[in-house]
């Protein structure tokens, strides 16, 4: 669940740094529905990448350990 909300948090904060404020609207769609769809559909986007980056960070955090702890295992006999 923190991974959840945490890659929706993440994923928040980059919406609001790609608004088209900060670059003075030059990016601005000609449609406000089709702007909407672009930031509803990239928001859904960046969840699903940074909920698939966490998983991965903490699959490599878990082998990590696994291989220091038979490292440690192997040297103590």
């Amino acid at each position: 669940m923190i991974d959840f909300v945490l890659s929706a948090l993440a994923a928040l904060l980059s919406v609001l740094l790609s608004w088209p404020y900060w670059r003075d609207y030059e990016y601005w769609a000609e449609s406000p529905t089709m702007w909407w769809i672009y930031i509803i559909i990239g928001y859904l986007l960046a969840i699903y990448v940074f909920y698939a980056f966490l998983g991965s960070l903490r699959t490599l955090f878990q082998h990590d350990e696994q291989a220091r702890q038979q490292e440690n295992a192997g040297g103590s006999k």
